[in-house]
Formats: C-alpha cells, structure tokens, sequence
C-alpha cells in the first residue's frame, strides 16, 4: 500500500510541477482535459487515483508523456 501512495504522492507532484512549468491554471488544464477544477486539485493533493485515461490525457496536455508523471523527477 506504501508503494501504491509513493506513487499517487509522485504523480500528483509531477502534475502540478508540469503544470505550473506550462503556466496552465487548473482551470485552464481541466477545461483542455474535460474534467472538473476540483478534481484536478484532488488529484494534485493526492485525494484521488486517476484512471489511465485521465493520465494519458493530463500527459498529452502537457506535452509529456504518461510514464513520466509517474517517475520520478
């Protein structure tokens, strides 16, 4: 389970990090993705699992790719 949060707490640091590096306002990311603020927000706290569409989206928004909001920096 350890496992599983390392990488739910690494995922949502690399979203918000990309983000802000792409200067994208939440807004702006769940409006270019079809999802809601509020979850982004969630998902950048680490409050939600995201499914792999919702990754493979926030990934191509970002112009990265999928495996890379998982790993490490």
């Amino acid at each position: 389970m350890a496992d599983c949060m390392d990488l739910l707490t690494r995922f949502a640091g690399n979203v918000r990090r990309l983000r802000a590096k792409k200067k994208f306002s939440q807004k702006a990311l769940a409006e270019k993705i079809g999802i809601s603020v509020s979850y982004v927000s969630m998902l950048e706290r680490g409050q939600r699992s995201p499914p792999l569409e919702t990754i493979e989206k926030m990934a191509k928004a970002l112009g990265v790719t999928a495996s890379s909001l998982l790993g490490g920096r």
